[in-house]
């Protein structure tokens, strides 16, 4: 009797092996599946079984549970694609009042799938602990979070995520910079003063305005609620807006707003009053008078 055939069974499909008569053995060149092996078991392998089959119709067949040849017949195959990271969270060059801000990213994977232990989150160059990010598993990979314990000093910052698959292929760190601001814009008004009253309804608004941490700084003049109109802010933080007032008492309110919304507001009560005075009565007693003697003058005035 002799061999007649030889085939090998490897994720559903059979394969001959062919005699080789240099090296003596059966043999076949295959293609390795397209999958990772890594989500296949708790090994992480594909099951190869092979089959020898002689003249007579005598057969063998060994697999991956065979005493002495199982572990041979373990197939590993490994993936070469990386994962892919989306931050979503803060989004690259926002503006946040919040300086404890959530850190939020999608990791994917289709294949071996995300390590969950690979991952590398760095906050300003600095590492953050594995264990204190949040995974939440969903279809393809993770979707993460993290949220500082200590607050984020004013200004700009960055992140950097990076991650490798189960199958050790690692991506390029992705990043994302953002800017933290909780303080108001530094708002000073030089005109008008609190109180001032006047004969001329034109008014000219003046001051200056600044924020270190998100210049540029916007300027709005409300004269009764009524929006006045653009106010140019020079690079130097000063601004000056010509307002016309109405008779009696006006309310002005200036406010200055940065780019992450923080606004500081001012409120001037000016008065316009271009009624001149009236006289309704005056007396001057005793009238005529002694030489060296006193008198008064009396004056009933109404404005």
């Amino acid at each position: 009797m002799s061999i007649a055939q030889v085939k090998a069974q490897i994720n559903g499909q059979t394969y001959t092996l062919n005699w080789d008569e240099s090296e003596g053995k059966y043999k076949a060149t295959i293609n390795a599946p397209g999958k990772s092996s890594y989500n296949n078991n708790d090994d992480h392998y594909y099951p190869v079984s092979v089959t020898a089959t002689d003249d007579g119709g005598n057969s063998t067949t060994i697999d991956d549970t065979h005493e002495t040849f199982g572990e041979l017949l373990k197939l590993r195959v490994k993936e070469k694609v990386v994962p892919t990271i989306t931050i979503t969270a803060p989004t690259g060059g926002a503006t946040l009042t919040n300086n404890k801000p959530e850190i939020t990213a999608q990791l994917r994977d289709d294949d071996s799938g995300i390590d969950t232990t690979s991952i590398i989150l760095k906050i300003d160059d600095s590492p953050v602990e594995e264990s204190s990010i949040t995974k939440n598993p969903v279809t393809g990979g993770y979707d993460i979070s993290y949220t500082p314990t200590t607050a984020l000093d004013d200004g700009n910052h960055n992140i950097s995520i990076q991650v490798s698959d189960n199958d050790g292929n690692q991506c390029e760190a992705v990043t994302s910079t953002f800017k933290v601001d909780t303080v108001p814009p530094v708002l000073t008004i030089t005109a008008p003063t609190e109180g001032f009253i006047t004969n001329n309804a034109t008014l000219t608004v003046s001051g200056t305005t600044n924020d270190v941490t998100s210049s540029p700084v916007t300027v709005t003049i409300t004269l009764g609620s009524v929006d006045q109109g653009e106010v140019t802010v020079e690079s130097s933080g000063s601004f000056s807006k010509q307002i016309t007032l109405n008779e009696g008492v006006n309310v002005i309110v200036i406010t200055a707003t940065d780019s992450a919304g923080k606004s500081s507001s001012v409120t001037r009560n000016v008065t316009l009053d271009t009624g001149a005075p009236v006289f309704q009565s005056v007396s001057i007693v005793p009238n005529p008078v002694d030489c060296g003697a006193t008198y008064v003058i009396t004056v009933e005035v109404t404005d």
